[in-house]
């Protein structure tokens, strides 16, 4: 189980919303960042939320500086929709990239980008909502519909070539409600990829529903630490101590 920091940023701020939207700024992503590493973070992701919106990815500068001084893997998504944006990425420090809204737009980017980089570097973002009977992927920050099922576009990012899958439940997003774990054991009974749970998480028993209930890789938590109800120690000293109740039960 790897507990990862996510830092959603809107130009030179960490911000934080609820379901996407009313974004409050919170300050300075770096000092947040290392704060997070300093406390034993396995990863960070840093996600650029308008970034699709604008056509541009902002975040060059921050995770330049976050390189220099945080030395565990980090993720950086928003506004890829290149082989050069990509590059730029990585050239600034970037251990993996994360697309979402250009990939459902040309899904033979994923493809592109796999076999320049490796899909080890490549994580399919997805926003999810769930419409009826069905759990629909969403773009531009859960603002725009898109029609595709979220389960086949799992099943088609992984043919493609991706590394790993982070859903995000925008119905969940900032609220501290739990994890959707309907929607994650959805996505991890129909793939062998990585999954990242992120949206929701709001209290330590989450972290149980993560690991057994939904099997899911890791864990992306950002209003829970930005806000100071949980460092990043008492989060890990849980799903260690469930890690250590699984496999006693396994034996």
């Amino acid at each position: 189980m790897r507990i990862i920091a996510r830092l959603d940023i809107k130009n030179s701020n960490l911000i934080k919303s609820i379901n996407f939207e009313g974004l409050k700024v919170l300050g300075n992503p770096n000092t947040f960042a290392k704060k997070y590493y300093e406390e034993g973070a396995d990863e960070l992701i840093f996600m650029d939320l308008v970034a699709s919106l604008y056509n541009r990815n902002s975040l060059h500068d921050i995770i330049k500086r976050a390189s220099e001084n945080i030395f565990i893997p980090f993720t950086v998504g928003g506004g890829i929709r290149t082989i050069d944006d990509a590059l730029k990425i990585f050239d600034s420090g970037a251990d993996k990239i994360a697309v979402n809204t250009a990939a459902i737009k040309n899904p033979n980017l994923i493809n592109d980008l796999a076999k320049r980089f490796g899909s080890q570097a490549i994580v399919v973002s997805i926003e999810a909502k769930k419409q009826n009977d069905m759990w629909e992927a969403y773009i531009e920050s859960g603002r725009e519909h898109t029609g595709i099922n979220v389960v086949n576009w799992v099943k088609k990012a992984s043919d493609l070539g991706a590394g790993e899958i982070l859903i995000t439940s925008v119905d969940r997003e900032g609220t501290n409600k739990g994890f959707d774990t309907e929607l994650l054991k959805l996505i991890t009974n129909k793939t062998n990829l990585p999954v990242i749970a992120s949206g929701g998480f709001g209290k330590l028993n989450d972290i149980k529903e993560a690991i057994i209930d939904s099997k899911v890789d890791a864990i992306a938590i950002a209003d829970a630490i930005h806000y100071n109800k949980f460092n990043i120690k008492d989060i890990r000293s849980e799903a260690l101590n469930l890690n250590l109740q699984v496999r006693k039960f396994n034996q």
